[in-house]
């Protein structure tokens, strides 16, 4: 399961709008580096035959089958840039690195 934070579910729903080509949330696992695994977004206006599909603080997510044990625990929130580097963290404390590099 996902967790969406209520300031990136809120982003979200603003993004998302009315429009039909913005139907789901598509996260995936889109590499991996020393600090853990690096995760995508995207608006998608279908979900495939084999994603898995779910539903989480009124935001509809599809995620392939590949990233879909990797997601498993993940949280998303929205840092607002007007405090610094900003816009949507997804976290996965399940999968966090090793690294002692400080990052």
């Amino acid at each position: 399961m996902i967790e969406i934070k209520p300031a990136a579910a809120e982003k979200l729903s603003a993004l998302r709008g009315g429009d039909p080509s913005r139907a789901y949330l598509r996260v995936w696992v889109a590499g991996r580096s020393c600090c853990g695994y690096q995760y995508s977004l995207a608006f998608d206006e279908k979900a495939e035959d084999d994603d898995s599909v779910l539903e989480h603080a009124g935001i509809p997510l599809a995620i392939d089958a590949q990233s879909s044990p990797y997601c498993d625990g993940a949280t998303i929130d929205y840092i607002d840039e007007s405090s610094g580097p900003g816009g949507f963290i997804v976290t996965n404390e399940k999968f966090g690195g090793g690294c002692s590099c400080g990052h």
